[in-house]
């Protein structure tokens, strides 16, 4: 039985997947194929084709999926970005086995694919400019007109081609294209370039071999067809696409002709998904590099901490559809914070210290108390944190004059020290300008633990560190990198005015010495403060953390207020 048949609910790919296999369609195989274009970093977009072409893969008994590099345009392809995109589904938790391929493996089949279409009158050399082919080519409302090249006989066609694979034309001053159309309907069917002309454009695998290099949509359904695909899953813009995939693999009679699926792409708020926009903040130093923890590269996630896990849980709750939608980046933010909620271990850190005296514990003392780890967890087991006479609290957990409602430290008011003591602020101790740089306090030794002998009871729990013990640390307070939900939706403004000033603020921090040595990629809760990850550029001298979300949870919020 296929598994999926065991499934409460199935998204219409899943269903189709499903009802091809009952029906013994390609002979009751499912492969799938992920296809990145080696021309930048993946993003939570490319997360849920990974999530969805794996998936179905790894739900149906046999099937697979393959990782297939389109490498067809060389001036924009780098070997960085396919060993990042490797990493990236590796992290992710997928694992194309032995199946790695790339487009250009398949160049020299390619190439006799573009002949044999020559040779039956389907495709011709077109010398049009770019400018003259955009008026050829009509509009949605305005039939094309034929190339005054479109007659040209098979004999010129194969001659002229076989110069452009020679280098003999120089860059721009003839193509290849289909002969199909030019009055139809849909635009990619009025005779598309299948083949264009790029001199002297070093490849990352094949070298300086190739001066042509094929289009997009001639290589993607031969390549999916060379490699027996059965299911070929695209997003929505590839729609109007499906019937030049169909022409080319009709036209070839190829022996495999994988069926088209359309489903709608990941669009999130406060954020920009097209790589083209990514690759110009980067170009533009608006973020330190594809990883910046502001992106929404899987990378940049990666290192803000977002848990592999999570982006899965999210691509699963999202879904598959086939129509647009924007998705709420309080969503994704929710997923990370449930996942490390349950697996995160919990440390104090203070990011906007207060020093605090406790007068009447011993100068000189300190005591190891123990600190649970992970109450959600209890395998975690407990770690001992130091206590001393000087220790830092939080600056805001502090007010001279409090409202009603503020239950923290203020004069005369008793607090509970997370895994400590109750103390008691007796005296705020002033600068020149005013401003509060130290509290005098109490404690009640009797209270050891954090409960009083006497059942009195406290209304505030504070976080701390003893001074004595503590780690001068960075840490990097991530926001949104825009202010507005959606930054592209004025065409006519900047998407890049819309970014966060606030989206990046690094402070110096203190937290508890058994973060001294920790290891980069490695996730906390911060008690009280956030969810926090060691950075790349953490050293012994420095730690840095990177808070990956904060604990409030706006979509909890959104979905009980309905706001």
């Amino acid at each position: 039985m296929n598994e999926n048949e065991n499934s409460p609910s199935l998204d219409f790919i899943r269903t189709l997947v499903l009802d091809d296999v009952n029906k013994g369609k390609n002979d009751g195989r499912v492969a799938t194929r992920f296809p990145p274009e080696p021309n930048g970093y993946l993003h939570i977009g490319h997360a849920k084709s990974i999530c969805l072409n794996f998936g179905v893969a790894l739900e149906n008994k046999g099937a697979t999926c393959n990782l297939r590099f389109d490498d067809t345009n060389p001036s924009k392809e780098d070997v960085e970005y396919v060993d990042s995109i490797k990493e990236d589904i590796k992290w992710l938790g997928f694992d194309w086995d032995d199946r790695l391929f790339y487009a250009s493996d398949y160049f020299d089949k390619l190439y006799e694919f573009a002949k044999q279409l020559i040779n039956k009158g389907k495709a011709f050399v077109c010398d049009l400019s770019p400018e003259e082919m955009r008026q050829y080519r009509g509009t949605p409302t305005e039939v094309g007109k034929n190339s005054p090249h479109r007659e040209r006989s098979v004999e010129e066609n194969l001659e002229l081609f076989e110069k452009m694979k020679n280098g003999e034309f120089e860059n721009g001053t003839c193509v290849l294209r289909a002969k199909i159309d030019m009055s139809s309907p849909n635009l990619n069917m009025r005779d598309p370039v299948i083949y264009r002309i790029m001199k002297n454009t070093e490849h990352h695998r094949t070298g300086d071999k190739w001066q042509i290099y094929p289009m997009y949509d001639f290589t993607h359904c031969l390549s999916d067809s060379i490699e027996n695909i059965t299911h070929s899953l695209c997003t929505l813009e590839f729609e109007d696409h499906r019937p030049l995939y169909d022409w080319v693999l009709d036209e070839l009679k190829t022996l495999s002709h994988p069926q088209q699926i359309e489903f709608a792409r990941l669009n999130l708020t406060y954020t920009v998904m097209s790589k083209r926009l990514l690759m110009d903040l980067v170009e533009n130093n608006n973020v330190a590099g594809w990883d910046d923890p502001r992106m929404p590269t899987i990378s940049g996630m990666r290192r803000r901490g977002y848990p592999p896990s999570s982006i899965r849980n999210f691509c699963d709750r999202i879904g598959v559809a086939k129509r647009d939608s924007m998705v709420d980046v309080a969503l994704l933010e929710h997923c990370v914070r449930e996942d490390l909620n349950k697996n995160a271990n919990r440390v104090m850190g203070v990011l906007n210290p207060l020093r605090v005296v406790i007068e009447n514990y011993l100068d000189g003392k300190s005591e190891e108390l123990d600190a649970i780890n992970n109450p959600e967890d209890p395998d975690q087991g407990s770690r001992k944190v130091p206590f001393s006479r000087v220790l830092y609290v939080e600056r805001d957990d502090f007010m001279e004059d409090p409202p009603r409602k503020f239950f923290r430290l203020a004069p005369g008011r008793e607090v509970r020290l997370r895994y400590a003591y109750f103390i008691t602020c007796v005296e705020a101790v002033k600068d020149e300008t005013g401003e509060v740089v130290e509290l005098r306090c109490t404690y009640d030794p009797e209270t050891k633990g954090g409960d009083a002998p006497d059942g009195r009871k406290v209304k505030a729990t504070l976080h701390w560190v003893s001074a004595e013990h503590a780690v001068k640390a960075e840490a990097r307070l991530y926001d949104r990198l825009f202010n507005v939900e959606n930054p592209c939706e004025d065409k006519d403004v900047d998407y890049k005015s819309h970014i966060n000033p606030d989206s990046l603020k690094a402070v110096s921090c203190y937290v508890e010495p058994s973060l001294n040595e920790a290891m980069p990629g490695s996730r906390y809760q911060f008690e009280r403060l956030g969810y926090f990850c060691v950075d790349n550029d953490s050293t012994n001298n420095t730690p840095i953390f990177n808070r990956t979300v904060t604990l409030r949870d706006a979509w909890v919020r959104m979905k009980k207020t309905g706001k």
